[in-house]
């Protein structure tokens, strides 16, 4: 549930799914969560986490649900 204040950027409720070769994590943000707050949320994760937007989708009552996706690199023994 993602909350605001003036001292803490937004917080997001989140789950964490693989599928295929992607993983997937779901960001949760209730109606309080203001846009700028959501963005810079957003943009943190694809910057620092390698996530790309996957899907958004609006909820009756303001909700919000945001997909991030990011590809999984698995790494080969070399020896």
């Amino acid at each position: 549930m993602a909350t605001r204040t003036s001292t803490t950027p937004a917080r997001a409720r989140s789950a964490w799914h693989q599928h295929g070769q992607y993983e997937y994590r779901i960001l949760t943000f209730d109606r309080t969560t203001s846009v700028p707050d959501a963005r810079k949320l957003l943009t943190d994760e694809a910057e620092y986490g390698r996530w790309e937007l996957a899907r958004t989708r609006l909820y009756v009552g303001g909700e919000r649900k945001v997909w991030l996706r990011r590809k999984i690199i698995k790494v080969a023994p070399t020896f």
